[in-house]
């Protein structure tokens, strides 16, 4: 008889994790993984295949699992990902793989991410690698951008046979998975640059510290540098605002700052160079999973923490996973409110946040139900750090420096679903064309940008 309830995952304790940036997950042991395995029934039509961005073959790894198979297992997986390990730790599989798993519809839906993150991290700790140079094709691709999106397009390219390389404007390849995406939820030294080092093995070269539309532009990347093809996988790194008085002191900060500086600068660590302040108490602005993960960095750098989101639980668009971790770890909520000024003293810094209360109107363009503000209602919040996380909208650089690119108006890329921009032998595709969304669309739209390409090459 098959178990009904899947497999429970060993976490750290709430009370002991709050002090470090390890990992919260101890994710499946073998034994583990084996017994959540066992739940697969092999559907005949696996839906979870379809609601896979990439299309994982996500039975076979399951069954080769169960068979004991680890090698057949990651085989399998690397086929259709080239990030296994932070997919199978950040995707958001319950409303993807998990949200159309068969199982799920009496039972729980079978444990795909955990088990998927098994596997990758099963090949990592036991040398197992897919990543095997294919016979060059003589056609030579540029990818601007090292994200999700940007490493998924050039993995599939390399395996055709592509002579490829990734311009990434920072420091560190990765993108959001290093900037982005705390340390406690995406282990940055064993888990992303293992996995950007196998798509290097690939041959696919990375090269940092370039600034596509400013360094080199992309009709310098075709006229001198002799590139067939580009795909722009910028992703979307311009925070947004809300506009509202008091905005400008000292102690508001974007998401995006406050976790590029914990960690892909390592603020963290009190030997860091670049520091940051967080005083006793720190207001996050927003719902998403962004917000979550600068309210939980906060809470480690030793604030108190209260999340400011104006709809409520219901509505919030941040995995309900870690909307349970920011609970557990001592992170409060203050539903169906909304900020209307940052307060601030004489010396220019923040010194708390007037909000007001909301109530739900009609469904909104997003289809979900518009707040609206309840008059006199307003109050405050003490606090000396205001961290706005509303979302990004992408950086015009590239497709104001790309006569020919034509922009949309979020300052994105225009690109259809198959990643083909109005600009011939110009692909683009993830966060550049949709605006903020996953990792694992991202690296679908990557996918697809790459299939684009290589039919473009061949015509």
């Amino acid at each position: 008889m098959v178990n009904k309830i899947r497999v429970p995952v060993r976490e750290q304790d709430p009370k002991a994790r709050t002090g470090n940036f390890q990992e919260v997950s101890y994710g499946y042991n073998a034994q583990e993984a084996v017994l959540e395995a066992s739940r697969c029934i092999q559907c005949k039509n696996p839906k979870c295949v379809t609601g896979c961005p990439v299309t994982i073959q996500i039975p076979q790894f399951i069954k080769a699992i169960l068979e004991g198979d680890m090698p057949g297992a990651a085989s399998v997986i690397a086929r259709d990902s080239s990030l296994p390990a932070v997919c199978g730790r950040v995707c958001p599989q319950e409303s993807q793989c998990e949200g159309v798993c068969v199982m799920g519809i009496k039972n729980d839906p079978i444990a795909i991410g955990k088990l998927e993150r098994y596997v990758a991290d099963w090949a990592r700790e036991n040398n197992y690698t897919t990543a095997i140079p294919a016979v060059p094709n003589g056609r030579k691709v540029a990818i601007v951008g090292s994200g999700p999106a940007g490493l998924a397009c050039a993995t599939d390219l390399a395996k055709a046979g592509c002579d490829v390389t990734i311009f990434e404007a920072l420091h560190k390849p990765g993108g959001v998975l290093v900037y982005g995406i705390p340390e406690f939820r995406l282990p940055k030294a064993k888990v992303v640059d293992y996995e950007i080092g196998q798509v290097r093995k690939l041959g696919v070269k990375i090269e940092c510290n370039v600034v596509v539309g400013r360094t080199v532009t992309i009709d310098q990347l075709f006229d001198q540098e002799g590139f067939d093809a580009v795909f722009v996988g910028s992703g979307a790194g311009l925070p947004k605002f809300l506009g509202i008085p008091g905005e400008n002191l000292n102690g508001v900060v974007s998401a995006n700052e406050f976790l590029t500086r914990n960690n892909l600068m390592e603020a963290y660590v009190p030997e860091s160079d670049t520091p940051i302040y967080v005083g006793k108490r720190v207001a996050v602005v927003g719902g998403g999973n962004v917000a979550m993960d600068a309210a939980r960095t906060a809470l480690r750098l030793g604030a108190e923490v209260e999340v400011v989101y104006r709809r409520t639980r219901k509505e919030m668009p941040a995995r309900v996973e870690e909307v349970h971790h920011a609970e557990e770890e001592g992170v409060t909520f203050q539903m169906l409110t909304n900020p209307v000024a940052v307060l601030g003293n004489e010396k220019g810094w923040v010194t708390g946040l007037r909000c007001i209360r909301m109530e739900l109107g009609e469904p909104d363009e997003s289809g979900r139900r518009r707040p609206v503000e309840v008059p006199g209602s307003e109050f405050d919040i003490a606090c000396d750090v205001t961290v706005i996380a509303l979302g990004t909208s992408s950086n015009p650089l590239i497709a104001r420096t790309t006569p020919g690119l034509e922009m949309n108006r979020h300052n994105g890329i225009v690109a259809d679903e198959r990643g083909i921009t109005s600009r011939p032998g110009v692909f683009a595709g993830g966060d550049v064309v949709t605006g903020s969304a996953t990792v694992i669309l991202a690296m679908g739209a990557g996918r697809q940008a790459a299939k684009s390409i290589l039919e473009y090459l061949e015509a």
